[in-house]
């Protein structure tokens, strides 16, 4: 199933001011470095980028995300930009779309009583849900825990209370470069739930699978600090 529009979005994840990407989401293990994240946001923008996604490993694991961050990104990018990483409250997600993003991703916060609810009623669009995957469960609390729940179980519950959409991560893959994991993808995509993709990327070619597998859009890091492939070749095959 080829999705009819596919869009390559490229991260910005940082971690002590600086833009890294962590093997496995785990916070001792930098595999890349990217340098300032606002020099890297408007670089991203100098190359074509039509988003930004970042994430604030910090406020991940602390659960208190960076407002100020958030504000120099989205200046430098001049781009519409969803954030993640520890917005847990209500009060949090109203306050990044207010310092300049236009999507707050959560992961943990969703497995809340009722929080859910509450965040679909207020954002609607702005809402984006983390479906972020260790051995066959969500993995919660800047992924140093798992969950009960298997991702097509959450997949399903945000279907039923009216989110836009979903990102799905192998954390296991994620900052690899070994291949996105495609079932999981499959997976989640039965909710019948607009889905983003992000982990493991490291081709042009996994880029086309992700996109014949009917996401609308994937997540890139690693791939492109690394030199795998450029944001413009990746736009190109978004374009085929």
């Amino acid at each position: 199933m080829l999705a009819r529009e596919f869009e390559v979005i490229p991260a910005i994840d940082v971690l002590g001011g600086r833009a890294v990407r962590l093997a496995g989401g785990k916070r001792d293990a930098v595999t890349l470095e990217g340098g300032e994240p606002v020099d890297l946001a408007g670089r991203f923008a100098d190359e074509g980028a039509g988003r930004l996604h970042l994430v604030d490993l910090d406020g991940a694991f602390s659960g208190v995300p960076s407002l100020e961050l958030v504000e120099r990104v989205a200046r430098a990018g001049r781009l519409p930009l969803q954030v993640g990483g520890g917005y847990r409250t209500l009060g949090a997600i109203a306050a990044a779309l207010d310092a300049g993003a236009d999507r707050v991703m959560i992961g943990t916060a969703a497995l809340g009583q009722g929080f859910l609810e509450s965040a679909v009623e207020r954002f609607g669009p702005g809402l984006v849900v983390a479906v972020d995957v260790r051995d066959g469960r969500v993995a919660v609390e800047g992924w140093t825990q798992v969950s009960e729940l298997s991702p097509g179980e959450l997949a399903s519950r945000c279907a039923a209370v009216g989110v836009s959409r979903l990102l799905v991560t192998s954390a296991a893959r994620d900052g690899s470069l070994a291949g996105p994991d495609v079932a999981l993808v499959g997976e989640v995509s039965a909710a019948g739930l607009p889905v983003l993709a992000a982990g493991g990327i490291a081709s042009l070619d996994d880029l086309r699978a992700l996109r014949w597998a009917g996401c609308e859009g994937a997540v890139v890091g690693s791939a492109l600090l690394a030199g795998r492939f450029t944001l413009p070749e990746a736009l190109a095959v978004a374009g085929e």
